[in-house]
């Protein structure tokens, strides 16, 4: 295991041992830190002994509804994440929104003039020929890119390495090879850096190579064998080559080391847009309003709080309120319970992220001795 380490300019170093992490804090030359994706890392107070780095990749497996991401040196394996993207979540909204704009078309228009005189507005663009990156999935690229800018900011990452998807679409182009394509753009304009890409089928190879296990019967599960594994692997192909190992016989060569490292789930909580009222009419006809990120008691959705209601006490992430109280709810947005709002106390403020970290080591060569 290693601990990051940040200069006290924030400029990321070399990750430590924790042992020498731990004199540091008490030297006092250090402080604690955590970062957005619950990650602990140090920060410097004093100027650094060297500032030379060694490589440092992440590697990315995209997916429809996960991705894994693997951030690997040549000697050790420093974070695993299981991302749960918000694709369908996007795309039952996005369907909503239509059918309540074709609702309001259809209310707006007085169906007993002549058909020249009604007032439909004509179209202003041919929305067919833009080939915009789809919002469905432009939300996964967006999470997907906001997890490596959180990583670049702890970690001094030299290169990133995607798993490429080649998929054709029905009407001259793929939705999905647009997406990725502007997320290869956006990694190369945000960060300066080239990423690199690789088939899938070379990361299926390597990965029963390196002999680390895969986890295909269900890929919801929150554990480093379904995606975060495909991200090691992507991540430990930047050591590991395949090719002439001698005059007659072709192979893998290289060396790479698979340690124990943190696992992290993350997604993002399922907070509604404001709206300015409910789909569906109240009785009088009368909506209320709808959606939004803030609360009445100085909280916002998304929040990290402890909320305490008799003997029970539990934390979770704001969700909800109501005149005097403040709905919690855990990781899978099920309501822990509603809690008065004066026995509410905030821990950490919303980051649109919500972050689950394994407190014990995930060790990834372990598992798949076990296999």
């Amino acid at each position: 295991m290693r601990v990051p380490v940040v200069s006290k300019d924030g400029l990321p170093l070399m990750p430590t041992t924790p042992s020498r992490a731990r004199r540091w804090l008490k030297d006092g030359k250090a402080i604690k830190r955590w970062s957005k994706l619950g990650v602990f890392y140090v920060q410097l107070t004093v100027e650094p002994s060297d500032t030379k780095t060694q490589p440092i990749v992440i590697g990315l497996d995209p997916g429809k509804l996960y991705s894994g991401v693997g951030v690997q040196s040549s000697k050790f394996t420093l974070l695993m994440l299981h991302l749960v993207l918000p694709f369908k979540t996007v795309k039952d909204r996005m369907e909503q929104r239509a059918m309540m704009r074709r609702g309001r078309r259809g209310r707006r228009i007085n169906r007993k003039l002549p058909y020249i005189q009604r007032a439909h507005r004509q179209a202003r663009f041919d929305n067919r020929k833009q080939k915009k990156v789809p919002p469905s999935i432009g939300a996964n690229k967006t999470l997907e890119l906001r997890i490596v800018s959180e990583i670049v900011k702890i970690y001094p990452v030299e290169s990133i390495i995607v798993e490429r998807v080649m998929a054709r679409g029905d009407k001259r182009f793929s939705p999905v090879m647009v997406g990725q394509l502007w997320l290869l753009k956006q990694l190369e304009t945000r960060f300066g850096i080239k990423p690199s890409t690789i088939q899938g089928w070379e990361t299926s190879s390597l990965r029963k190579e390196l002999g680390l296990p895969k986890d295909k019967q269900d890929k919801s599960r929150q554990t480093p064998e379904t995606h975060a594994v495909d991200g090691v692997t992507i991540a430990a192909s930047r050591w590991i080559k395949y090719g002439i190992t001698s005059i007659n016989s072709m192979g893998w060569k290289g060396q790479v080391n698979i340690t124990p490292s943190q696992f992290v789930v993350v997604k993002r909580p399922p907070v509604s847009r404001r709206q300015l009222h409910l789909m569906v009419p109240s009785i009088g006809g009368v909506r209320r309003k709808y959606g939004g990120t803030i609360t009445r008691h100085g909280f916002r959705k998304g929040d990290y709080v402890e909320a305490t209601q008799g003997t029970k006490t539990c934390r979770g992430w704001v969700s909800g309120d109501t005149e005097k109280q403040v709905s919690v709810s855990d990781a899978s947005w099920k309501r822990l319970g509603q809690f008065t709002a004066k026995k509410v106390r905030l821990i950490q403020r919303s980051t649109g992220l919500i972050v689950l970290s394994t407190r014990r080591l995930s060790n990834l060569m372990v598992s798949s001795h076990q296999i």
